[in-house]
């Protein structure tokens, strides 16, 4: 009898890291694998489905305008009831740290499907940084019958909370095997935002990919980031910094106040996940609050500056291919200036090896699986 996989995720993300495992386990004869989307993130989350060729079986559609994480989770355990009980799966996988991710892990618990968690065993171990990610994430670990760790530091953390090892497989990120299969594909890209970029963006410059959405980061925390970009930009006439912008108001209205029209900030809308790969691949360094490109940048030789004060992902500051700049508008210019500057510390950091993996991590999952 073939094994009935449920694979549910919300975000674009998690959309990313969950599309090279979902397109294995559906072209696998020895499972029924079906895929739910709650739609927590909808637009973005449907640009990465249609570039990975995946279609879901199930849509929640749950983004609603002013949405909030009281209805979200509520709404999430509602729409998944009637899915579990049809479907019954005997293994429901969840990805990292979402809210999604969460509430589906206790819908899973209630309809007894055993729960297979994606990405597990990162830690910050302070519930309020990442805000809400890092309760999410411990929440799920404490449900998850399986836990598939992407490094052994991730593995520790979870035998430190008396995880039986057995149930933990160290297997790299999957994010990895998502930004290797991609990077393939978008070497020749054209597409209408990379025609547009082109056009305004002078490519002979050094370019400094910006990202940031953290909740943590709001308020304070992104007026510190604009200053600090607007510094290195009129201090850098020859840099450019492109920065596509999360439409979170939160973020948007001090963005768009503080760096319009400064002539070497691009502000853009946000990119769909091939237009930002080949964009990463053709940037000088990254400044971020994200902890996908964390993960990704390493693998295509691009130093990381993180605009958050921890990281649930310490293996690339130890390995040093990110540093932690928190959002201190003098540390962000000091360190990126360094990396503009001396060509001996840029050469270190992307020639380093990247500590989340090999492109492997899906078919680990798949073989760990099928043998249970």
């Amino acid at each position: 009898m073939k094994k009935k996989i449920l694979i549910i995720f919300g975000t674009r993300p998690e959309a990313i890291k969950m599309a090279p495992l979902i397109n294995k386990f559906l072209g696998d004869s020895r499972f029924e694998t079906k895929v739910c989307v709650t739609g927590q993130h909808k637009e973005m989350l449907n640009q990465v489905l249609s570039f990975f060729n995946i279609i879901p079986d199930f849509d929640l559609s749950l983004m609603k305008p002013n949405q909030n994480l009281y209805n979200l989770t509520a709404e999430v355990l509602e729409g998944l009831k009637p899915i579990l009980e049809s479907f019954k799966p005997d293994f429901v996988f969840v990805h990292g740290d979402t809210t999604t991710s969460m509430a589906a892990s206790i819908a899973a618990f209630y309809a007894k499907s055993k729960v297979c968690h994606v990405e597990a065993g990162l830690r910050t171990n302070n519930l309020l940084s990442p805000f809400p990610e890092e309760m999410n994430r411990q929440v799920t670990s404490r449900i998850a019958s399986y836990h598939f760790a992407p490094t052994s530091k991730a593995q520790q953390n979870l035998l430190k909370e008396n995880v039986v090892k057995e149930t933990i497989l160290v297997t790299g990120n999957t994010v990895i095997d998502a930004l290797l299969e991609s990077s393939l594909k978008v070497v020749d890209l054209e597409n209408e935002e990379i025609i547009s970029i082109k056009k305004t963006i002078p490519f002979k410059n050094k370019i400094i990919l910006v990202t940031g959405h953290r909740r943590e980061n709001h308020g304070q925390g992104f007026l510190n980031i604009c200053e600090a970009l607007k510094k290195i930009a009129i201090q850098n006439p020859d840099v450019e910094i492109v920065y596509p912008v999360h439409l979170n108001p939160n973020v948007l209205e001090p963005v768009n106040t503080l760096l319009g029209g400064v002539k070497n900030i691009h502000l853009l809308q946000p990119l769909s996940y091939p237009t930002f790969v080949w964009l990463m691949k053709l940037s000088y360094l990254i400044i971020t609050d994200s902890g996908g490109v964390q993960e990704e940048a390493p693998s295509l030789g691009k130093p990381v500056l993180v605009m958050r004060d921890t990281t649930e992902r310490p293996e690339a500051v130890e390995v040093g291919t990110v540093i932690l700049v928190g959002t201190n508008t003098k540390k962000i210019i000091q360190e990126t200036q360094e990396l503009l500057d001396n060509s001996v510390k840029y050469n270190s950091m992307n020639s380093l090896h990247n500590p989340y993996g090999d492109g492997k991590a899906c078919e680990r999952i798949i073989d760990f699986i099928s043998n249970l």
